[in-house]
C-alpha cells in the first residue's frame, strides 16, 4: 500500500456541493470527483432556509464513497477538509444539536437593517476595525435581525456552515479564521472576535466560538461516524474554510498578479500580507477578508456568473433549454459592440426575473431596442461584456488603493473555463490573463490539508506544485475600436449607478 495519503474535499456552494478525493502525488495532482448534490434553500418558518439535514446526509453519502474508492486503489484517507460559501451559520443547543435550519443570506430579514447598525455604531467605526466591505447580507447584520426577532434560548454556540459540518464531524465547536472575517465581527487588527462592536450592538456574544486557523487539526471523524462511515482514523483539517479563501490558496499566484475567483460571485483582489483600511477604502467598499497563513484577501465582490445562470432558467422555464457551450459559441460569433449594463445594479441580486431586471436597467440607460431578451447570444453577450468591464474597473481602483501596478490577472474556479469572458477580461483590462484551475478552491482546501500533514513545506512550495501539473490557459488583449466605445459607454453607465 502506498504510503502518500489522500484527501477528502468538500466543497458546498450556495445552493450545490461536492465531495472530491484528491492525490497530491509527486508525479502528479490528481482529482476525483465522487458527490455532487444540489440543495436549493427553501422558504419555510417565515424564512429562506438551507436544508442542513440533507446537505449533511449528502456529504456522508460522498464520504463513504470516497472511503470505498481509497480501499479500492489499496490507499488510505489522511484528512477531511470541509469549506463553503460565507456569511450564514447555523445555532446549536449545549447537546450540539442543531436547533433550526440557517436562513439563506438572501433570504429578505437584513433589507432594512444596515442603517439601523450604522445608526447605533458608525459605519466608519466599523470600516476602521474590521476592515471589512458593507454588504447587507453581512453575518454582523444578519445576527442583528436575528436578535431582534428573537434568539432561541437554547442556543449555546453559533458556527459558521463548514464548521457546523466540521462539528457534526469531530465533535469540534470552532470557528475557522478565514469564514469568520466574512462576519464583519472580526478586528482586522487582533484577528478575533471585536467585542466592541459586539457590545455596543447588544450581539450574544456567548454565542461566538474559539477561533482557529487554516490547518488546524480538529481530531478524528467521531467514533460511531467513523464506523459508520468505514473511516476510521481520518482526520478533520480546517482548511480555508471560506471557500473563495481556499481558491486563492489554490492559485497559482505571480507577484504583482491579481485573481478573479469566478463563479456565482466574482471576487476581485489581490493578496497582501497586511490590512488596507484607510477613508478611500471605505469608500470604495473594498473589504480585507482573511487568508491562509496569514495573508489578506484584499478584494471586491462583484455580481458574477449568477446573472446569466438566473436567465439560462428562466429560459428553460420558458421551455428553452440553452446549452452553456452552444450559447458562448453563439456570443463570440457575434459581430461588433453590444449593450452593456452595471452588473452591480442591487436589482440584480435576487430579482423575481431576472430578464426583467436587465431590460428595466436597459431602458434607463437608453439601450431599450438592443437586447431582445428572447435571444439568449444578444443577453448572454451583454452580461459577460459587462462583467469583463467591471472587472477592469475594479482592477484599476485596486491600483489606485494599493499604488501598486497590475502585472496580469489570474481567473481561477468554474468561470475559468469560460474562453469569451476571459479573453474579453484580457481585453477590457489590458492585462494578459492566465485561466485556470476550474477546481481551484478544491484544490487549495487539499493544499492546506497536506501543508498541515507535512507533504508541502508552505504555501509557496504547493503553489509551485499546482503550477506544474495543473491545466492552464494564457490570454492576450485583443483591442479594438468596438471595445474602446463599450469601456467608453460603460464607464458611463457605472458612474451614473455608483453615485446613487
Amino acid at each position: 500500500m502506498i504510503d502518500d495519503p489522500l484527501y477528502i474535499a468538500v466543497d458546498l456552494g450556495a445552493g450545490s456541493g461536492r465531495v472530491f478525493l484528491v492525490d497530491a502525488a509527486p508525479d502528479g495532482l490528481s482529482l476525483e470527483e465522487l458527490r455532487r448534490f444540489t440543495y436549493p434553500a427553501i422558504q419555510t418558518d417565515r424564512h429562506l432556509r438551507w436544508p442542513f439535514p440533507k446537505i449533511f446526509d449528502e456529504i456522508k453519502t460522498g464520504l463513504i464513497e470516497a472511503g470505498k474508492f481509497a480501499r479500492d486503489v489499496k490507499r488510505r484517507i489522511g484528512s477531511i477538509g470541509v469549506d463553503s460559501w460565507g456569511v450564514d451559520y447555523g445555532l446549536i443547543e449545549v447537546s450540539g444539536e442543531l436547533i433550526e435550519n440557517p436562513i439563506c443570506y438572501r433570504d429578505q430579514r437584513t433589507n432594512d437593517v444596515l442603517q439601523d447598525v450604522c445608526n447605533r455604531l458608525p459605519r466608519e467605526e466599523i470600516f476602521r476595525r474590521t476592515g471589512i466591505q458593507f454588504l447587507p447580507f453581512n453575518t454582523l447584520f444578519q445576527l442583528y435581525a436575528h436578535a431582534g426577532d428573537g434568539i432561541p434560548e437554547e442556543a449555546t454556540r453559533l458556527l459558521m456552515m463548514p464548521d457546523l459540518v466540521n462539528l457534526f464531524l469531530s465533535g469540534r465547536a470552532v470557528t475557522e479564521y478565514t469564514n469568520a472575517t466574512t462576519t464583519q465581527m472580526i478586528n482586522a487588527g487582533t484577528r478575533t472576535w471585536d467585542r466592541e462592536i459586539i457590545d455596543r450592538l447588544g450581539l450574544p456574544a456567548s454565542l461566538l466560538a474559539e477561533i482557529v486557523s487554516a490547518g488546524s487539526n480538529l481530531g478524528l471523524v467521531k467514533p460511531v461516524l467513523a464506523k459508520e462511515l468505514s473511516l476510521e482514523g481520518v482526520r478533520v483539517i480546517a482548511p480555508a474554510t471560506h471557500d473563495t479563501g481556499s481558491a486563492v490558496a489554490g492559485t497559482p499566484l505571480e507577484n504583482g498578479w491579481a485573481y478573479i475567483s469566478s463563479g456565482t460571485w466574482s471576487l476581485v483582489g489581490v493578496e497582501r500580507q497586511t490590512p488596507l483600511i484607510n477613508d478611500e477604502v471605505a469608500r470604495a467598499n473594498f473589504t480585507n477578508e482573511g487568508g491562509v497563513f496569514g495573508t489578506i484577501r484584499f478584494l471586491k465582490n462583484v455580481m458574477g456568473l449568477w446573472i446569466l445562470e438566473s436567465c439560462r432558467k428562466e429560459w428553460r422555464e420558458r421551455g428553452r433549454d440553452v446549452d452553456y457551450r452552444s450559447l458562448l459559441e453563439q456570443v463570440a460569433a457575434i459581430e461588433g459592440r453590444g449593450a452593456v449594463i452595471f452588473p452591480d445594479d442591487h436589482r440584480f441580486f435576487n430579482p423575481p426575473v431576472m430578464l426583467d431586471a436587465i431590460s428595466a436597467q436597459l431602458i434607463e440607460t437608453g439601450w431599450d431596442d438592443s437586447v431582445d431578451s428572447g435571444n439568449p447570444a444578444l443577453v448572454a453577450k451583454t452580461i459577460l461584456d459587462s462583467l469583463a468591464l467591471r472587472y477592469a474597473s475594479v482592477l484599476r481602483s485596486i491600483e489606485s488603493l494599493t499604488g501598486e501596478k497590475i502585472e496580469g490577472l489570474h481567473v481561477v474556479g468554474g468561470g475559468s473555463r469560460n474562453d469569451y469572458l476571459n479573453q474579453a477580461t484580457a481585453t477590457a483590462t489590458g492585462l494578459p490573463v492566465r485561466a485556470g484551475p476550474g477546481e481551484a478552491t478544491v484544490i487549495g482546501n487539499v493544499l492546506v490539508q497536506a501543508i498541515a500533514a507535512g507533504r508541502f513545506d508552505s504555501l509557496a512550495t504547493a503553489r509551485q506544485y499546482v503550477r506544474r501539473h495543473a491545466l492552464l490557459t494564457e490570454y492576450q488583449p485583443r483591442p479594438s475600436p468596438d471595445w474602446d466605445e463599450a469601456t467608453r459607454r460603460y464607464a458611463e453607465i457605472e458612474s451614473r449607478y455608483l453615485e446613487e
